[in-house]
């Protein structure tokens, strides 16, 4: 529990200590009217006009046709790898993976229904993968970005353009951090090579292919772009992605570091920094007791096996220990990385109730690298209404109206996900066939298929284990849900930011409501827990509490 608590403070000393400086580093890289040399390369290559601004909606359809193309690219390269360099002998990947796989990572899920080692290429991995790594972060911070100018804007019709908030990204934030990064886990112990599959003799006689690869480059941004997908089947549990205890706190930095910061940026943007502190404080008050509760159920060891060997170790690494896996656990799904350093198929039950509820909360504390931050500003713009009504008067947040356009836009947006999960849930678990891919039946069978959708569905790609889903059923059906929850949000947000930039600013009156106080931020803390009781309560109960209960 002590060395527990000192791992979990030290990542809240390095947060707090660069959330200043590189908050207001990401907002010079938004607002700067300066392109450097090798922007503008890119910038004639894709015939981009860098200076002309666009409108909300096309600003999403330059989003759109880049997402698509993205997906043709991915999984072109994926099913012709056997014809291209550094195959390592690999096949083509079938059909259904292939789709799955591409819609998985173009949308920042990183989802895998195949184990990486046996699977991908090198070329495929760096070419591919890593690439969509980068490019679907950039993609979620410019959503974020384009939302904050709509606040900060008046009387506007343009919202930035899609095109350089995407470069930008990649090139001034994500790539230097990243090369940074790689640097430090190859001193840590990551393998980075291009070499094949190393046969290797077992302590019992037999033999073992052990894969080498490009590991350490595509780990470093596989976390900081709250991506997730594991370069081998055990993912971060592997000593390859995953070597000591440090390079795990190291990987952990590595996915908080930008979601933390961003809302300084958002702050500077919009004018008013004590604003960014409150979405930081309701993130940072969601994250801790996410993280606490976490480890107090992996720790008390709840279950008759955990109780009579003293320790909820199964499915976890030696080198982490309960403590640091349970905080890893809670990092990832508090974001939207698919990354695991344990297998949380084998958590307590309450355990793994808390990895589901991390994803139910929307993945706002502090949520994936930019989806975090626009789910949150949602959240607030539904908790400024709800006590508008209140108070009866009509709400603002920022100084816009929250009108009837704005809280349609913000309460579709909240709707999305729910749908998505407990229908795709419905359909898998009311089919006998798609219930022949549990591992387990009752309560935790139906929390293996509810994690597998809300896992899906909210873009974050971690897996509970114990569930079948590499068929064509479950490619086609998660896949449809990473499509729909990524893209479907995405266009309301961009809505509702065009609205919010055509507003003209609303003056403060005696009966708006202060929202840099601390009032607000237990507002949005109770609107945010309170909704997603409301929507997932009933499977939650039918899942991981009956179980945990029993």
């Amino acid at each position: 529990m002590t060395a527990g608590l000192i791992f979990i403070g030290s990542l809240i000393a390095v947060l707090a200590l660069v959330h200043k400086p590189f908050g207001d580093y990401m907002y010079r890289v938004y607002t700067s009217a300066k392109h450097n040399v090798a922007e503008r390369g890119i910038y004639r290559l894709l015939g981009v006009r860098a200076d002309a601004e666009q409108s909300w909606g096309v600003y999403a359809r330059a989003l759109l046709a880049f997402s698509l193309v993205s997906v043709l690219v991915v999984y072109g390269i994926q099913r012709l790898q056997d014809k291209l360099p550094l195959s390592v002998g690999m096949a083509p990947v079938t059909d259904h993976i292939a789709w799955n796989t591409a819609i998985s990572f173009v949308t920042n899920t990183n989802w895998q229904a195949y184990s990486g080692e046996s699977t991908m290429g090198h070329l495929t991995q760096m070419a591919a993968l890593a690439v969509q790594n980068f490019v679907s972060a950039a993609v979620g911070m410019a959503v974020a970005i384009a939302l904050v100018r709509g606040f900060a804007r008046r009387r506007s019709e343009t919202i930035g353009n899609f095109w350089v908030d995407l470069v930008r990204g990649t090139i001034r934030i994500l790539l230097p951090i990243a090369f940074v990064g790689a640097l430090i886990l190859v001193a840590g112990g990551l393998i980075q090579n291009f070499v094949g599959p190393h046969e290797v003799t077992t302590l019992t006689g037999g033999t073992q292919a052990i894969t080498g690869g490009p590991v350490a480059s595509q780990e470093a941004i596989k976390e900081l772009g709250t991506n997730g997908g594991g370069f081998y089947n055990a993912n971060s549990a592997h000593p390859f992605e995953n070597a000591t205890s440090w390079t795990n706190w190291f990987e952990i930095l590595l996915i908080l570091v930008i979601p933390f910061a961003l809302p300084r940026t958002f702050g500077r943007m919009v004018g008013q920094v004590r604003q960014g502190y409150a979405i930081l404080a309701v993130m940072g008050v969601l994250a801790l007791a996410s993280v606490l509760l976490t480890n107090v159920f992996e720790l008390a060891a709840g279950g008759t096996v955990p109780q009579a060997v003293g320790a909820a170790m199964e499915g976890k690494e030696v080198r982490f220990g309960v403590a640091n896996s349970a905080t890893f656990g809670a990092a990832t799904t508090l974001t939207s990385t698919g990354a695991v350093n344990s297998f949380h198929d084998s958590y307590t039950p309450f355990g793994g109730m808390m990895t589901l509820f991390d994803m139910m909360l929307g993945e706002v504390a502090p949520g994936g690298v930019g989806a975090g931050l626009y789910g949150m500003l949602i959240l607030a713009v539904i908790t400024v209404f709800v006590a508008g009504l209140m108070v009866g008067r009509t709400p603002e947040y920022l100084g816009k109206r929250i009108g009837a356009r704005e809280i349609k836009l913000a309460s579709l947006y909240f709707l999305v996900t729910p749908t998505l999960v407990l229908i795709g849930t419905a359909f898998a678990m009311g089919s006998a066939e798609q219930r022949a891919s549990m591992l387990n039946a009752g309560p935790h069978g139906l929390s293996e298929v509810l994690y597998a959708f809300t896992s899906a569905s909210n873009n974050n790609g971690s897996a509970f284990a114990g569930l079948t889903v590499n068929t064509p059923w479950y490619d086609v059906a998660l896949g449809l849900c990473m499509v729909f929850g990524r893209f479907l949000p995405i266009i309301l947000v961009l809505a509702l930011a065009g609205s919010l930039a055509r507003q003209s600013p609303v003056p403060e009156g005696a009966g708006t409501l202060p929202t840099h106080r601390p009032q607000f931020v237990g507002l949005v803390v109770g609107v945010t827990i309170i909704l997603v009781a409301l929507t997932f309560l009933p499977a939650l109960a039918l899942g991981p509490i009956a179980e945990g209960l029993s």
